[in-house]
């Protein structure tokens, strides 16, 4: 492990180490305040970035936030290797090696760039550059994308419509092919038989009619669901009457189908 434990604590606020350096590191931050401060500060940035709601940034924000970046130039923190040391070099050079020459009898002071400073510092540009970009950002969301929603599905500009008549009921899917979504919109849709459940189908390459959910028994006059699968690519949806719970392929014909063309 690595001397410099202090330096784990910006990889370690944002859960970026392995289990060897996260145990040997918690040992260390029950026994550190400096650490403890640290890592509750940074903890605390990435809350208040995860609050903050999607706003479109004013046009000259991209530039001055790039213009700083090229003027600002960050300095490592210096660490004495002994009391009453000497520096040698200038601040911010190169740093002394431990087989670099020193006269006889100077103390020398090591310029160590702590991995906690780099590790903050490519947090903060990553949480500024999604802000340019109009796009709120915490370094917990773990990478997992937000449900598409009907209502963006319905909005979006490449939304196509497919509507078909079931009796006195009416079916229409709505389909964007760049959020990869679909939602079906039934009017006055009948309750399914008993023991019966009215089940979605995408129609998808290489592998048929594939479930893309159950239709809720609701007695409202309007029923709205997202559709499960990838509906970018599907050639077509149906919807068929099935055993209560659903099945893993259709066992009736449809009694109703929409051909995305």
């Amino acid at each position: 492990m690595s001397a410099d434990i202090h330096g784990l604590v910006g990889a370690y606020a944002v859960d970026a180490i392995d289990e060897q350096e996260r145990s040997a590191f918690e040992l260390h931050l029950a026994e550190c305040p400096e650490c403890q401060a640290e890592v509750a500060s940074l903890r605390e940035a990435a809350a208040q970035l995860s609050l903050m709601s999607e706003t479109a940034p004013p046009s000259s924000m991209r530039d001055s936030v790039l213009a700083g970046i090229r003027t600002v130039r960050p300095l490592p923190p210096l660490e004495a290797q002994s009391p009453g040391a000497v520096a040698s070099g200038p601040v911010g050079g190169t740093s002394p090696t431990a087989d670099a020459p020193h006269p006889a009898g100077t103390n020398v002071l090591t310029f160590r760039p702590r991995r906690r400073v780099t590790t903050w510092l490519a947090t903060a540009a990553a949480a500024a550059a999604l802000l340019i970009g109009g796009i709120t950002w915490s370094p917990w969301d773990n990478g997992v994308k937000e449900p598409v929603t009907a209502t963006q599905v319905l909005q979006a500009k490449d939304a196509q419509r497919f509507e078909r008549t079931i009796g006195g009921a009416k079916a229409t899917i709505v389909r964007s092919a760049s959020l990869g979504t679909a939602v079906i919109i039934a009017d006055n849709m009948p309750a399914a038989p008993d023991g019966k459940d009215f089940q979605v189908w995408l129609n998808e390459p290489n592998k048929g009619m594939v479930s893309a959910g159950l239709m809720p028994h609701a007695s409202a006059p309007t029923v709205t669901m997202v559709l499960s699968g990838d509906a970018a690519t599907a050639t077509a949806a149906g919807i068929t009457v099935e055993p209560a719970g659903g099945s893993t392929s259709p066992t009736t014909a449809p009694i109703a189908l929409f051909a995305f063309t």
